[in-house]
């Protein structure tokens, strides 16, 4: 996979101009999602991901940040895409067993 520098150090795009940080997979929105879903501050997320450096964290905040609008569509087309999968796919035995009995619905 080949990756395009952007103006903001330790970001870069791959070659679907998704935005990584340099040096990991990891998309900034998968960042940006900890951050939202645990409240995590950048402290936090790098305790959490500690191969992260505290600066790409930092710098993928603010990739966010400037680039909120278009990130929050791919987030969103991402959980529209998860739901479609789930809703497509075959439910697990384990969890016809427990339709089956009443315990979920």
């Amino acid at each position: 996979m080949t990756y395009l520098a952007t103006d903001y150090k330790h970001i870069q795009l791959d070659d679907g101009k998704v935005p990584v940080i340099e040096g990991s997979t990891m998309k900034v929105v998968e960042l940006i999602a900890s951050h939202f879903a645990y409240g995590w501050s950048p402290e936090e997320l790098h305790f959490q991901y500690p191969h992260i450096a505290l600066g790409k964290i930092y710098s993928a905040l603010a990739y966010y940040w400037d680039h909120q609008v278009a990130l929050d569509e791919d987030m969103k087309q991402r959980l529209e895409k998860v739901k479609t999968l789930q809703h497509q796919s075959p439910h697990s035995r384990i969890v016809q067993g427990l339709r089956e009995r009443g315990v979920i619905s």
